[in-house]
């Protein structure tokens, strides 16, 4: 067998090479203003890495399965549990749900409550009927009636082959989470010991569950950065480990019965490294606390796609977001995964969507073999590098709540709500401004598709009628304005009409007239384009004549100071009159002969159509 290195013919490159090539190239252009970018937690990018950029990651050496659990917590293989939520309405058929659900693939179950955090107080026997939990991990977002239904659970399981002591899955209690939703701990001022302590109690002996959730997928669908949600995971978790050790258990103990919930969005590579540096940080906070840990300071993560970025319209393309979300959580393997079904945005999801929600997990496994294989991405310069990078800001970020008094004290003070308001808002201005793109909704709209009949609104608000110790965080999807927006054009019975009147320059004129369509038609706004006119005069009376709303003329800036003027005149009581593009060095001649209207990147797009439909009525 030879020993012979791959690509021995091709010579080394080194950073020196590629920066004195990247010089050549740039010609003399600011190096960092066009190839550095810098991420919405606020470090840059480089336009490319090598092994220069591993020197000093001391975690590289490790093997998957060992401390800091960086590599993930399984020494071979990546064989996650695609889990399938399901929503309690009818217990009866919510049991016949989950057995189907099993039967095509899931390896996990979870339940709910007709809304988030809210409390469950059902028929647990009828629930698992025929559902071994021993085999199938079953988890609860049971909320304040978690104790009541783990002895419930293991009271079924006695009489099961499988047993009591064999069950696995988790009772999501969560009180700090409940501070972020609610603004208080369940209904309680104080953080409440005593069900924690009968939590505890009662999973003496069982090995494989969980009983305290901390849900850091919250912080992500309210707009929060990942090295925010990291962060605040990281000191919700560490503040777990205090109060509960306090109440008489270990350390260790607390660790091995914590469940970590985080969201995972569309950033495909930060997603991969955030789960990543998630384990690095969360080992060395344990073993802090307890150098002896071993085990028992691997973080165990459930990982389920975003909400936030989930769309009422061109439902469809969820599933791509969908996709590409399981993907990176797959590959940074967490322990199990949720994928949310692409029509739950706008109402209850059904057969189809869930199926097609749990297959993308089983194509993941078995057609990509991304299961077969413990930790893929390690040693890519990229992904470790982020890793690193990740790990540090939200290092620094937990070390400043704890300096403000550690997590509660941190939502008491607002620290942490004004964090993610400032960071939603951001998000909101990019989805405005289209510098972040939703497909289908703020950029490239279904023009033939009519969505205010589809919805079918299924979610229950979370029940919060308690006196508040907290400001609550508020979750909600970046695309809703523009879906208002849109579903107000359909609600007005009308749908206005948009003209291309495309003069002049061939190359121009086609690409303002493209942007226009584009741009009038995330309103639900009917586009008419057009291959060209030979006068203003021709291309108004075809508007006219089409019973156009919207009239825009698309031309070159150099062009515009003649044709504009005739257009103003030409469509004096005849339309709206607007010009695509915003020519700096001549918008205030174009202003004086009568252009009231432009529309060009990287304006408000939100409220500009806005405007426009004030101007029509709408």
């Amino acid at each position: 067998m030879s020993n012979k290195k791959l690509f021995s013919e091709f010579p080394p490159v080194t950073t020196a090479q590629w920066e004195e090539q990247i010089a050549v190239d740039l010609k003399g252009a600011d190096y960092e203003k066009k190839l550095v970018w810098r991420t919405n937690e606020g470090f840059p990018v480089r336009p490319y890495y090598n092994g220069d950029n591993l020197v000093g990651l001391e975690y590289l050496n490790v093997l998957p399965g060992e401390f800091p659990y960086v590599r993930g917590n399984r020494k071979e293989a990546n064989d996650w549990q695609a889990c399938q939520d399901i929503t309690i309405k009818d217990v009866q058929k919510t049991n016949e749900k989950a057995i189907d659900a099993i039967r095509r693939g899931a390896d996990a179950i979870g339940f709910s409550a007709c809304g988030k955090g809210m409390e469950l107080d059902i028929d647990v026997p009828a629930l698992l009927k025929d559902i071994c939990t021993g085999c199938t991990p079953v988890h609860f977002d049971a909320g304040v009636n978690s104790a009541v239904i783990l002895e419930a659970v293991l009271k079924d399981a006695e009489g099961k082959k499988c047993g009591s002591k064999g069950v696995r899955g988790s009772t999501l209690y969560d009180p700090l989470g409940r501070l972020a939703v609610c603004g208080c701990f369940y209904g309680e001022k104080e953080f409440p010991v005593d069900t924690v302590t009968k939590l505890f109690e009662l999973a003496k002996g069982l090995n494989e569950y969980r009983v305290i959730g901390v849900d850091a997928a919250y912080f992500q669908n309210s707009g929060a950065t990942l090295v925010q949600e990291l962060a605040y995971a990281l000191a919700m978790g560490g503040e777990y480990l205090s109060l509960i050790s306090a109440a008489g258990f270990s350390v260790a103990e607390v660790a091995k019965r914590l469940h970590f919930r985080f969201g995972i969005g569309t950033n495909y590579f930060m997603e991969i490294a955030k789960f990543r540096a998630a384990r690095l940080l969360w080992a060395n906070i344990v073993k802090a606390f307890d150098p002896d840990c071993g085990e028992a300071a691997y973080m165990y993560i459930h990982g389920e796609t975003a909400e936030w970025n989930m769309t009422l319209y061109d439902p469809y393309v969820n599933m791509l977001r969908t996709t590409t979300e399981a993907m990176s959580g797959a590959i940074a393997g967490v322990d199990s995964l949720w994928v949310r079904p692409f029509d739950a945005a706008y109402r209850t999801p059904d057969a189809f969507s869930e199926r097609i929600a749990c297959n993308q997990q089983i194509i993941l496994k078995e057609e990509a073999y991304m299961s077969k294989i413990a930790d893929p991405s390690a040693g890519s310069y990229y992904i470790e590098n982020l890793t690193a990078s990740i790990a540090d800001h939200a290092w620094k970020l937990f070390l400043e709540i704890e300096d403000r008094g550690g997590y509660v004290a941190a939502m008491k003070e607002g620290f942490i709500q004004n964090q993610v308001r400032e960071s939603a808002d951001k998000r909101r201005a990019a989805v405005a401004s289209r510098k972040e793109v939703l497909l289908g909704t703020n950029q490239y709209a279904n023009t033939g598709e009519f969505m205010k009949d589809q919805i079918r609104p299924y979610r229950c608000a979370v029940s919060c009628l308690e006196e508040k110790i907290a400001e609550p965080v508020e979750t909600f999807r970046l695309g809703e304005a523009f879906e208002e927006l849109r579903l107000k054009t359909e609600h007005s019975g009308r749908r206005p009409k948009a003209f291309m009147l495309t003069i002049g320059n061939l190359a121009m004129r086609k690409a303002r007239a493209g942007f226009a369509c584009n741009f009038f038609s995330v309103a639900g706004f009917e586009v008419v384009d057009n291959n060209g006119f030979e006068t203003v005069e021709e291309g108004v009376a075809a508007a006219v004549q089409a019973q156009a709303d919207i009239i825009v003329l698309c031309s070159s800036d150099d062009e515009y100071l003649a044709l504009a003027p005739q257009a103003v005149v030409a469509t004096k009581g005849k339309g709206i009159l607007v010009l695509a593009g915003y020519p700096k060095a001549i918008v205030e001649e174009l202003k004086a002969a009568g252009i009231e209207n432009f529309i060009f990147a990287g304006q408000n797009v939100l409220e500009a159509l806005t405007k426009y439909q004030e101007m029509l009525g709408i």
